[in-house]
């Protein structure tokens, strides 16, 4: 599929099935295991360039960074086509050829303006102006108002008999193609387009005071992330959600004309529409998601109970009841999706550490943000995989410029479906971005291999499969066999660093599931009427109880539009592919390892350098969305169902000592 994002700014592109992460920050990538949470997210391919982000972290520690561009980093041209001028699309019979036919049509009418589009999200979110803004809500919605005509029109060769299954794909791709469907009424797109645009440019350029200090988002992830003060950490957490107050009233009108884009489609409402995406009914895939939850489920359990004693052991009953949920702002992330930051106060109180820090570690080794980049392109390299162009080198955006504003959450693009694949991150020397550039790469790559199907084929299986691909590198990256190949440790630790190192990888990767599902658990209820503007946020806090077993610090004020502090609701990057990512890539690990034949512990596996695996990877990834997702995941794992027991099992040294910690404990949150 393609990206479900027609731009991280207008939030209009085509879907998973049809456009082309974003991230989107579980980050900067919602990625394996970075602590980003990206802005556009999944996956680009024909459609507006969505920077496919975050990888699940991927917003996390990337917006406002101070570093500079490296010189050549980028090369923001504009030129080539000019801009598509909307116009009658032509009459096809309703006959098997004239349904080829259309289809054909499409696919060449959606290619150029796509590209068209893809340009101007990327000057816009590397040079934040009222002219870019303008520019890229022109370009988006005239892509939007395509994109919806040609599904509407698709939807006329449903029951036209004798249609060939690849003809039937490619209909059935158009008709859930876009994430925002405009309306099909005069001015109607055009609206929905600036609403978006307005959206994510009001989040990327957010600030608040706090001590008399101007803080960006990065500023305040800082000190959520190093803070041990449970007033800032208050005054930091509720800070930013000032920023999001003004977008309500626009998110509730960008929700009511997708919704009648929707309804003009045949969908019930927009969140039907988005659960249409995995080949399956859309109450199926609801259905399927419960499935794969309560698998996981005990293990966050267990993992929340410890956390909760251990914050309770620092700060007292007063800050951190012993029962109940744990407060928020205690967790070291602005969403409390993962809860790396914290882990000093939550590591075991006997036994060896893991006896390295990566971030002494890169500093010492002289890394700079592009050599992070250049170590990332080796890992696919290794696996067999053809280098970048040099075009990424001089195209993408690297760190953040001091000059200007831009959209600084790790994304990755494919301006032109072709060979113009770029990264924009504002890279930091750290562990975090080191994961995430490797995430980001992963949607590159992915995108590359996938190039010379047709037009509509040029995406992931699903959009949890694009964000998959840079999170199952990830869980070879952070393995000290893996530092050991590079050279960044000498030596791997022995066997008792296996807690500490599982213990580390959880406090991000568990603790992110159950906000990977209620981000759209919530925008599901939104635009099915269920929860209205006027309980927006009491909603949110309540599926976040739900869910995460967690509360705010304080009671939030009756103007508060919280789900706004997070990008990908003003950002209208869909978020349960980031949840889907997290299983995937434990079933793709688990049969990477099975194919290098690797005998040991599933979380000391890294498949760097096994080109076997690389071979039968990049297969995968060819297919793109040529085939239904359940083909996909059997070509590479030999199984067609999701399963989440790799990720158990990934996990189960751990379970059983959180099982041995929380002897006594009264666990659980209701």
């Amino acid at each position: 599929m393609k990206r479900r994002l027609l731009s991280a700014a207008a939030g209009l592109a085509l879907s998973a099935s049809l456009a082309s992460c974003a991230v989107t920050t579980v980050g900067g990538a919602d990625t394996g295991m970075a602590r980003t949470d990206g802005a556009a997210a999944s996956q680009t391919g024909a459609g507006l360039a969505q920077p496919t982000t975050d990888s699940v972290e991927d917003a996390a520690r990337t917006d406002q960074n101070t570093a500079q561009v490296l010189e050549g980093a980028m090369e923001p041209a504009v030129t080539g086509s000019a801009a598509p001028t909307p116009n009658a699309l032509p009459s096809f019979p309703a006959t098997t050829a004239g349904a080829r036919a259309f289809v054909a049509d499409a696919e060449q009418r959606l290619s150029r303006a796509g590209e068209f589009a893809n340009r101007a999200a990327w000057v816009r979110a590397n040079f934040i102006t009222d002219d870019t803004q303008w520019l890229e809500t022109k370009a988006g919605g005239e892509f939007n108002e395509l994109a919806s005509r040609l599904a509407k029109s698709a939807a006329r060769y449903n029951r036209l008999a004798g249609l060939d299954p690849e003809t039937t794909r490619k209909l059935q791709l158009l008709q859930r193609a876009l994430v925002l469907p405009a309306p099909a009424r005069p001015g109607a797109a055009d609206q929905l387009a600036a609403l978006g645009t307005k959206l994510d440019s009001t989040y990327s350029t957010g600030k608040f005071t706090y001590k008399g200090k101007t803080l960006t988002l990065n500023d305040a992830e800082d000190i959520l992330a190093s803070s041990r003060d449970p007033a800032e950490l208050e005054a930091v957490y509720e800070g930013w959600r000032t920023i999001s107050v003004p977008m309500k009233d626009d998110y509730a009108q960008l929700v009511t004309l997708a919704n009648e884009g929707s309804r003009e489609l045949g969908y019930s409402d927009t969140g039907a529409l988005w659960r249409s995406w995995y080949d399956m009914e859309p109450q199926a895939f609801a259905a399927e998601t419960d499935r794969l939850w309560n698998q996981v489920q005990p293990l966050y359990q267990n993992l929340h109970c410890y956390v909760r004693a251990r914050l309770n052991a620092k700060y007292g009953d007063a800050v951190q009841p012993k029962t109940g949920p744990i407060r928020a702002d205690l967790l070291g992330n602005m969403w409390a999706q993962q809860w790396g930051n914290i882990y000093d106060v939550v590591a075991p109180k006997t036994g060896a550490g893991l006896g390295y820090d990566v971030d002494k570690l890169l500093v010492a080794k002289k890394y700079t943000p592009e050599k992070m980049v250049r170590t990332g392109e080796a890992f696919y390299t290794s696996l067999g995989l053809d280098p970048l162009p040099e075009t990424f080198w001089r195209r993408s955006l690297i760190t953040r410029p001091r000059d200007r504003e831009v959209v600084c959450h790790a994304s990755a693009w494919n301006i032109d479906d072709a060979e113009d694949i770029r990264i924009k991150m504002c890279t930091k020397v750290n562990a975090e971005d080191f994961q995430t550039v490797h995430h980001e790469l992963g949607h590159n790559y992915y995108q590359r291999a996938y190039k010379d199907q047709p037009y509509l084929y040029r995406g992931g299986a699903n959009d949890g499969f694009h964000e998959a691909i840079g999170d199952f590198v990830s869980l070879s990256v952070v393995t000290p066999e893996y530092l050991k190949q590079i050279d960044l440790i000498e030596k791997a630790p022995g066997a008792q660093a296996d807690i500490p190192f599982l213990l580390r990888q959880a406090m991000d990767g568990v603790a992110f599931l159950p906000f990977g599902l209620m981000v759209d658990r919530w925008r599901w209820d939104v635009f099915s009427g269920k929860t209205t503007p006027e309980r927006y946020n009491q909603r949110w806090w309540e599926l976040v109880r739900q869910y995460q077993g967690l509360t705010p610090p304080g009671e939030r004020p009756a103007n508060a539009f919280d789900p706004g502090a997070k990008y990908h609701v003003p950002g209208n990057t869909p978020y349960t592919r980031y949840f889907l990512a997290r299983i995937y890539q434990y079933q793709f690990h688990r049969a990477a390892c099975q194919q290098a034949g690797w005998t040991g512990p599933l979380h000391r596996c890294s498949i760097y350098g096994d080109k076997e695996v690389g071979r039968k990877f990049n297969a995968m990834l060819e297919m793109g969305q040529s085939r239904p997702s359940p083909e996909a995941l059997a070509a590479f794992t030999g199984q067609r169902e999701t399963d989440a027991s790799a990720m158990t099992a990934y996990f189960a040294p751990l379970n059983t000592w959180l099982t041995q910690q929380n002897r006594g404990q009264n666990c659980g949150w209701s």
